[in-house]
Order: structure tokens, then C-alpha cells, then sequence
């Protein structure tokens, strides 16, 4: 096994403001794009060849990763020029594959952070003679996902919708977001048009009786796709919890990338990250955050669990508890900016003019 596919082609609309400029893969998680850390696990489990299905805002992944010599990798790229889905995107990149019809072919979505054991579910899939294999993870509460029921085998059964009732939850095994295909599989995906491999590939598979195997592995899983998964994701990649070759530093406590300045008075904890260029100031407390390239904290500023964008600013003494802050956005001091607020890139809140207390 030596290829995969990367999904990278998603608009990333839960994420914004963090995606309007850039594409979901490429915001930095632990000082990097995040889909270098896809990358690095992937040739850390024998991968070489990756071809990148990218759509929205594609010309940034190639002049960044290349060819992908750099990662050990020789990486492709595959723009649709309309957006077809998870299956369909991997049915336009079919031809760059060098797979023989039996070959497995690994597949990512772009946007998933995880502890896989990438070898054990090729092993499974090659053991069992599959035609897809799927990584299943458990969740505690499956309301919000796709049910994937597996028999004692661990061959599916079914894919079910999200449950309405609770008489509905018949497993808590969901879909991870990570697949080995039998190469001649792909191939009979419709070519040319939106497919969802969730909703029409494999439950059409399983209907002609196809071999549809799952793999339960609960190590670390995250959807990154919300601004506060994605601050979430990048503090425990910095903290040790989520495994990553390609962490540009020691794991800890924080991270701070080179050029960037720290005040030696500021606090800085549970796994948060200074950018390149960026600068926190005298008594700032910083938890639970990433620090995007070339922004600025003012001096005591508060911010946790929150996500300052590519050259943002924040004001003396404003305090941001799980918000997210655009590319270039101006936080005017004594702000209070509290959990799930999304302030636009270029924006500008003067001083005082957000509180959720007294300004006494």
C-alpha cells in the first residue's frame, strides 16, 4: 500500500472567518497547516504517493507543499471545477493513481484529526479480502453523526441517518472519516457528477453485496470542522494527546514558532500557540489558543480557548474567552468577547464598545 487521497475540497463555512481567505487544510493547527499533519502521518505509515482533491481556494496547497519531496512524499494535485462531493471527488482523481485493480488506495478527509492506526486498517482490509474498509469511531452521543452498525465480524450492516429518537440509536459506532478502497471500487463510482460517498456510494455497495468492513479504533478523534474543535484540535496536538510527526517543536505546554515574541511576564498554557511574527505583550494570559502569524496581544489581554487571526489585534486588557477573531481584525481594548463569537477579518471594535459586564 502506497497511495493515498487526500479530500481537501470543502469551503470550510463552519469554520469562517478563518476560511474566507484560506482553505480549511491549510489553517495552521500547532504552528502548521493542519493537513501537514495528515500528511506526515500518512508517510509515517509507508505512504509515498498522495494526490490532494482540492477545489476551494486550490491554488494554495501546491506552491506551499510542491511536490511534497520535503514530507518524503510525491504529492499530485486534482481541482474540480465544480464541487462533486466526497465520491465524486475521488472518482476525478482516479487516473493519477498507479494502483493495480486489486491494490488497496487509502482516503482522508481533510478535516478530520485522529490517533488511526493507519497500518491496522490496511492490515484489516487486506485480511478480510474487503472492498471498502472504514475506520469506526465510538461516541458518546451519536445524535449528531451516522450510525455504522458492524455484526461480530465487524463487516458492516447498515448506514443509518442520524437518529431522531433514542429508539433509533442502535450503535454508537459512527463513520471516522478515513477509508482503504479496493482500487477497482473507485471505478464504479459515477464519473463527472456529485456523488457522496456517505450517502449513495456506500449504501449502494452494500445493497449489490458488496464487502463493506469496519475497524473500531477509539484513540484520539476530532471534527475539526467548528472554530471551537479547531482551537481544541491544535491545543492537544501541542499537548501531546493528538499524535503528529510534524509538530514544529517539543510538546508542552505552548508553543512559540520562531520570531515570535513573548513578554517574559506573559502566561502562556494548555497548549497555546504563538505564530511566527506575532508578539503577546507584559502581563497577558493566553490558555487554550492559537496565535496566528503576525498578530498582536496587547498588555493584559485575557484570551482562552480562542483562535486570533493572520495579523489581528487585541487590546489592552480585553478579555476573549472561546472566540474566534479574522485575519486582520482590530480588537479596540477593555472588549469583552465571549463563547462562540466570530468577529469578520478587517473588522474594528473600538475600545469598550463590547462588554458582558460593568465597565467598572
Amino acid at each position: 500500500m502506497t497511495e493515498a487521497i487526500l479530500l481537501v475540497g470543502g469551503k470550510g463555512t463552519r469554520l469562517r472567518p478563518l476560511t474566507v481567505h484560506t482553505p480549511k487544510p491549510m489553517v495552521r493547527a500547532a504552528g502548521v497547516p493542519f493537513l501537514t499533519h495528515q500528511l506526515a502521518r500518512a508517510r509515517a505509515a509507508g505512504v509515498d504517493h498522495i494526490v490532494l482533491a482540492t477545489s476551494y481556494l486550490a491554488d494554495v496547497f501546491e506552491p506551499y507543499f510542491g511536490d511534497g519531496s520535503s514530507l518524503g512524499l510525491h504529492i499530485e494535485y486534482v481541482t474540480e471545477d465544480e464541487p462533486l462531493g466526497t465520491g465524486g471527488a475521488i472518482r476525478n482523481v482516479a487516473s493519477r493513481l498507479h494502483s493495480g485493480p486489486e491494490d488497496p488506495v487509502l482516503i482522508f478527509n481533510g478535516d478530520i484529526l485522529t490517533g488511526l492506526n493507519i497500518r491496522a486498517l490496511v492490515d484489516t482490509h487486506e485480511t478480510t479480502g474487503a472492498d471498502v474498509s472504514l475506520h469506526l469511531t465510538k461516541v458518546t452521543d451519536p445524535r449528531a453523526y451516522g450510525l455504522v452498525p458492524t455484526d461480530d465480524t465487524g463487516r458492516v450492516l447498515a448506514f443509518l441517518e442520524k437518529p431522531q429518537t433514542p429508539e433509533e440509536i442502535v450503535t454508537d459506532q459512527i463513520n471516522a472519516g478515513a477509508y482503504v478502497f479496493r482500487r477497482s471500487i473507485i471505478d464504479t463510482i459515477p464519473a463527472g457528477r456529485p456523488v457522496s460517498v456517505e450517502r449513495e456510494t456506500f449504501p449502494g455497495l452494500l445493497a449489490a453485496g458488496a464487502h463493506l468492513q469496519g475497524l473500531v479504533d477509539s484513540t484520539y478523534w476530532l471534527d475539526l470542522g467548528t472554530p471551537a474543535a479547531f482551537v481544541r484540535g491544535s491545543a492537544d496536538l501541542v499537548l501531546g494527546r493528538a499524535p503528529s510527526p510534524a509538530i514544529p517543536g517539543r510538546c508542552g505546554d505552548r508553543l512559540v514558532l520562531p520570531t515570535a515574541r513573548v513578554a517574559p511576564d506573559a502566561k502562556l498554557t494548555g497548549g497555546t500557540v504563538v505564530g511566527e511574527g506575532a508578539s503577546v505583550a507584559e502581563g497577558a494570559r493566553v490558555s487554550g489558543s492559537t496565535i496566528l502569524p503576525g498578530a498582536v496581544i496587547e498588555p493584559g489581554a485575557v484570551i482562552t480557548d480562542s483562535l486570533i487571526g493572520t495579523r489581528a489585534r487585541v487590546g489592552e486588557r480585553s478579555i476573549l474567552t472561546g472566540t474566534v477573531i479574522g485575519d486582520g481584525a482590530i480588537i479596540g481594548a477593555d472588549n469583552e468577547l465571549r463563547d462562540g463569537m466570530r468577529v469578520w477579518c478587517d473588522a474594528r471594535i473600538p475600545a469598550g464598545a463590547v462588554r458582558f459586564s460593568s465597565d467598572q
